[in-house]
């Protein structure tokens, strides 16, 4: 979405109960539910990333950013401001979108398109691919009539009808009560399904009635395709995120806000129910995240900046049997709008500013853990009233975390056979007796992670 979007009020992290409601689809589907998420990366270097990294680690999407053509400058969310629905942004044609598609999944990755359906852009031009548009009018594709009449900015998230029909930062907002709008987002997605594309980031979801996006998705060639859509919980707000569970997945924005907080100010021993026992939608229908693009820039969660605590905090979401994870991965940056280094070009992981986070040997070792560990129970929960927690999932792997100032050891109990296992987050071995014990010491902001997927070095 585009900068600035999130109020002071809406960024806060509530403590409000939402009813948990009815899973109508699970998430991700398949045995392999964490999305890398490469941020403004070109289509040809997600194909490359696809083949050497993400199908190998065992993720099981990968999302890209908007492909859609959009308006011209460097500043990344320039993406989010869509022209037309021609694949023309600066990431790369239609070719180079087909081949990526085709080279993710012949490594067993499926793709995510972050799609921009709520609106149009906030000024005129020529856009990337060379359409030219004003505010209102879009050749081809749209006028002033299928925009709402609203042409105010969105000030008042108390006001259903202002959050629904009024501009977002001022940009064009469509009218997805038309028929003609909804069905065409419809061809533009279902355009998208037609190469392959696997699901959808739904942006701004928040700002179209769920209705309407029910509507939009009923009108797809696949209408039981995977998606997640945007909508950030705000408490005492109109448009609440369970409105939208029906359609698909939904972001939960506060496990990522809360995460910061406990982190940062308040003590890991407090995660041991994390999920619905805080408050949170069902872990059936939320999709998970320790930051976003939009939040590792305005601060309401940690971002790559928090060092070993960024990390641990990764390692505790992949282990943790709630919703299903996105890695965020990105660039540096000291200027919140700038745009990704080389137009998107990525020639290597840590080189040109590019964090590659989701290749991070702590937290891409934690994928192939979350796999082998599905569909198991937390057990053997341990905490010591502060910052050092462990927990096991069933009889099939165990983590440990300290994020305390100190080292720490002890004797750990888990439910694993006796054996000897990898510990993926520094490749040593770890010997677990047949009382299903085993005894470590572990460095400030360090982790242990242990799995029956992995039993040697």
């Amino acid at each position: 979405m585009a900068p600035r979007h999130l109020s002071a009020a809406v960024a806060l992290a509530a403590a409000a109960v939402v009813m948990n409601p009815t899973a109508v689809q699970a998430s991700p589907p398949g045995t392999k539910d964490v999305t890398a998420v490469l941020f403004e990366w070109k289509f040809a270097s997600v194909a490359r990333e696809c083949t050497t990294t993400l199908g190998p680690a065992g993720y099981g999407y990968v999302q890209v950013s908007p492909p859609a053509e959009h308006i011209q400058g460097p500043q990344w969310w320039t993406s989010y401001q869509p022209v037309s629905y021609r694949i023309a942004g600066r990431l790369g044609d239609r070719a180079a979108f087909q081949n990526m598609v085709n080279t993710c999944h012949a490594a067993g990755v499926k793709v995510v398109v972050d799609t921009v359906i709520n609106h149009m852009s906030a000024g005129s031009g020529t856009g990337t691919g060379g359409s030219s548009y004003t505010k209102y009018d879009y050749p081809g594709l749209y006028s002033s009539y299928d925009f709402d009449n609203c042409t105010a900015q969105i000030t008042n998230y108390q006001d259903r009808g202002n959050v629904q029909n009024c501009e977002l930062v001022g940009l064009a907002d469509l009218d997805t009560g038309e028929d003609y709008v909804r069905r065409t987002i419809a061809g533009y997605m279902n355009d998208l399904l037609s190469l392959g594309v696997d699901g959808f980031r739904v942006d701004a979801a928040k700002h179209m009635p769920a209705a309407d996006l029910a509507n939009i998705k009923s009108r797809l060639s696949n209408p039981s395709v995977y998606w997640k859509q945007e909508a950030i919980h705000g408490a005492g707000e109109a448009v609440q995120p369970t409105e939208y569970t029906g359609n698909g997945d939904v972001q939960e924005f506060r496990y990522a806000y809360d995460l910061k907080r406990v982190f940062n100010n308040e003590n890991l021993a407090y995660l041991k129910n994390y999920g619905e026992g805080w408050g949170y939608m069902n872990s059936g229908v939320s999709g998970v995240f320790v930051d976003n693009h939009d939040t590792e820039r305005n601060g309401s969660t940690l971002n790559y900046k928090a060092g070993a605590t960024y990390t641990l905090a990764n390692v505790f979401m992949l282990a943790w049997p709630y919703g299903a994870p996105d890695i965020n991965s990105g660039y540096e940056f000291t200027d919140p709008d700038a745009g990704p280094p080389g137009g998107g070009q990525v020639n290597a992981c840590w080189q040109d500013g590019w964090k590659c986070q989701h290749n991070w040997p702590e937290i891409k070792s934690m994928v192939a853990f979350r796999n082998a560990t599905r569909g198991q129970a937390v057990t053997n929960w341990w905490d010591n009233g502060g910052d050092a927690i462990a927990f096991g999932r069933g009889s099939k792997g165990f983590v440990a975390i300290n994020h305390e100032s100190g080292s720490l050891t002890r004797t750990y109990q888990t439910s694993l056979p006796a054996g000897t296992y990898c510990n993926v987050q520094n490749n040593t071995p770890v010997t677990v007796n047949s009382s299903g014990q085993f005894t470590a010491t572990l460095g400030s902001n360090t982790a242990l992670a242990i799995h029956a997927g992995k039993s040697g070095c």
